[in-house]
């Protein structure tokens, strides 16, 4: 059974989504975030491929919004490796607070373009 606050998030999620798109110029990035981790992925919605992806496996021990932030700042590096500067942010039915947060304000300063 799913509870009202998964309800929520997945309308939300479909709501944006309707909107945003990623395209080769400038792909999607997403954020998923469980209890424990956090995940990005930047996505080219035009062939369903992931360009690049960061998570928080393996991080030393910190405070969950010091490694969204560092996730973030990795995401960055590794997507201006692979030629990509400007990106569409795709918060994923999350409140944009916190580690959502976080993770975009670290891609900014990792060089990424929103």
């Amino acid at each position: 059974m799913t509870s009202n606050k998964e309800v929520r998030r997945q309308k939300i999620k479909y709501r944006v989504r309707s909107i945003i798109s990623g395209t080769s110029q400038r792909p999607r990035l997403t954020v998923f975030r469980s209890n424990k981790q956090i995940y990005v992925q930047i996505i080219n919605d035009q062939t369903a491929t992931t360009l690049v992806s960061a998570s928080s496996l393996g991080l030393a021990a910190m405070p969950k919004k010091e490694q969204a932030g560092l996730v973030g700042e990795a995401i960055a590096k590794k997507a201006l490796e692979a030629g990509i500067t400007e990106v569409v942010f795709d918060r994923n039915g999350y409140l944009y607070h916190g580690r959502v947060k976080e993770v975009a304000e670290g891609a900014r300063r990792g060089g990424l373009k929103f």
